[in-house]
């Protein structure tokens, strides 16, 4: 099974200045933490001058908002593409095994494929605002539900044997999340051999 990507692209970001300062972030944050990296880390990253970086962002942690929100979308869109492309259309779908090896294949595979954005956005959350980590739990919640429709169509249908729905749809998402820990390109397999094994060892986690 090919791995459904998606490219994380800026164009949508408007200067060229505010997109520079964007990837300079997420470098700065997948490499030193949000906590310890600083304005002038992020402007030094993007050549411009730290009083720049405030023309643009009103702080570190909008910066790190606007990665967070864009990335999850892009991780929400995958699953629901690779959902689609597996047969689930309006009331009709297709075995449930089919659609969950698709999505876990193409999940995982994006949190390699994209794993310096995907660590800032798994892995800095705490230090969005109240206002800004709500809006984001609201795409978490709709990632949550995607695989948990599945697992409960899966139930539904007898192929799959699952007694706890949530925890469950926790440990198969987990699964696919940490990559983005991890995965060093230079040393592991392939993102879409990386989502093939993946979806493999989610099916065999809630087979019947």
């Amino acid at each position: 099974m090919s791995a459904i990507t998606t490219p994380l692209v800026w164009e949508h970001v408007q200067p060229a200045a505010a997109r520079r300062l964007l990837t300079g972030a997420i470098d700065a944050f997948a490499e030193r933490g949000f906590q310890a990296t600083t304005t002038r880390d992020i402007a030094s990253r993007a050549g411009m001058s730290p009083a720049a970086l405030y023309v643009h962002y009103s702080s570190k942690e909008r910066l790190l908002f606007e990665i967070s929100l864009y990335g999850h979308r892009a991780a929400l869109e995958i699953l629901r593409q690779a959902n689609a492309e597996a047969g689930a259309t309006g009331g009709s779908s297709r075995a449930p095994a089919d659609r969950l090896q698709a999505m876990v294949s193409a999940f995982s595979a994006w949190h390699a494929e994209h794993h310096t954005i995907a660590r800032v956005v798994q892995y800095e959350l705490a230090a969005l605002s109240p206002e800004h980590f709500a809006e984001v739990a609201t795409i978490r919640r709709a990632i949550s539900d995607l695989v948990e429709q599945v697992l409960s169509d899966g139930v539904a249908d007898g192929s799959f044997a699952v007694e706890d729905l949530p925890g469950t749809t926790l440990a198969v998402l987990s699964l696919s999340i940490d990559v983005a820990r991890w995965y060093d390109p230079a040393r592991r397999a392939s993102p879409s051999e990386l989502g093939n094994l993946y979806a493999d060892l989610a099916l065999r986690m809630v087979a019947a």
